[in-house]
């Protein structure tokens, strides 16, 4: 699929920002879409719950949807809480993350913080998002934050593939309640011990099509999660090493401007991500 192809299918303009909502408007809007999700499979809405617990419940139900159509009232709500919790997690922007003097950085922490123009996530071959209600996957949480709007714009570009994603490929949506600009989408292989030359070489071309396709969308920075190292079991220096290499490879020859920044979850992956740099005398 071009990129041309995707901006005939969704929407890519910038998405607006809503105003950030006060405690008392979050809780009405907390209540309200609740009793959306809730009504569409059918459930009364009564209940008397803490807050925390309504906002998981919420969480679960949208994870488990299947994509529908969504009244523009019920967006709108949506998108004023979701943007309020972007806020409160509190947004880093470029100014504020490591990039050194040739735009490269790692950063350890929640990459639906990073006020970055994309961000990568690891997908499946369904491209719809994790159905595992509340799991902690990187899939599960972007799709979680974002909004509802996401899952159906995968479902979109999904219906015209007519098949599943290939493993190395990328696709692009907008990030919606994320303070990114996009999601890129590219499934990294499954390892059942070590990895082949087949399986090394489709983690390369997963960071090798979300820069080429984030360079045509114009995107400034991006940020890669580890692709393929969480439950696609890659073994984690390996992959460090093929997805530094790549990238450089990749901005050496293209001479790209854009930021990269190698968004790190574990600890143990910062200090390889960071090592690797550091040899390279990029960092």
């Amino acid at each position: 699929m071009t990129f041309q192809e995707t901006k005939n299918i969704i929407d890519l303009t910038p998405y607006p920002r809503p105003a950030r909502l006060a405690e008392a408007e979050k809780e009405a809007c907390c209540n309200e879409l609740l009793k959306f999700l809730l009504k569409e499979q059918g459930l009364i809405a009564a209940f008397n719950a803490p807050y925390e617990r309504r906002r998981d419940t919420i969480r679960r139900i949208m994870n488990r949807r299947m994509p529908l159509p969504i009244p523009q009232e019920i967006l709108t709500i949506q998108d004023s809480l979701f943007w309020t919790e972007s806020e409160e997690r509190g947004i880093l922007t470029e100014n504020d993350l490591p990039f050194g003097e040739y735009g490269f950085g790692v950063w350890q922490g929640d990459i639906t913080r990073l006020g970055v123009d994309g961000i990568v996530n690891a997908a499946n071959s369904a491209l719809l998002g994790c159905f595992l209600a509340g799991h902690n996957c990187i899939d599960n949480v972007i799709h979680s934050f974002a909004g509802m709007q996401l899952r159906d714009d995968c479902a979109k570009l999904m219906a015209f593939q007519d098949k599943e994603e290939e493993c190395g490929g990328a696709k692009i949506t907008r990030a919606y309640n994320l303070p990114s600009k996009y999601v890129l989408h590219t499934v990294g292989p499954i390892i059942a011990g070590e990895p082949s030359r087949e399986d090394r070489g489709a983690l390369r071309s997963c960071y090798i099509s979300c820069l080429n396709l984030a360079e045509e969308a114009g995107l400034q920075s991006i940020a890669f999660c580890c692709i393929s190292t969480g439950v696609f079991n890659f073994p984690r220096e390996a992959a460090a090493e093929i997805a530094t290499g790549a990238v450089l490879n990749w901005k050496m020859r293209t001479r790209s401007k854009m930021k990269v920044l190698f968004n790190t979850f574990l600890p143990s992956d910062t200090e390889l991500y960071t090592n690797i740099l550091k040899f390279a005398q990029i960092q």
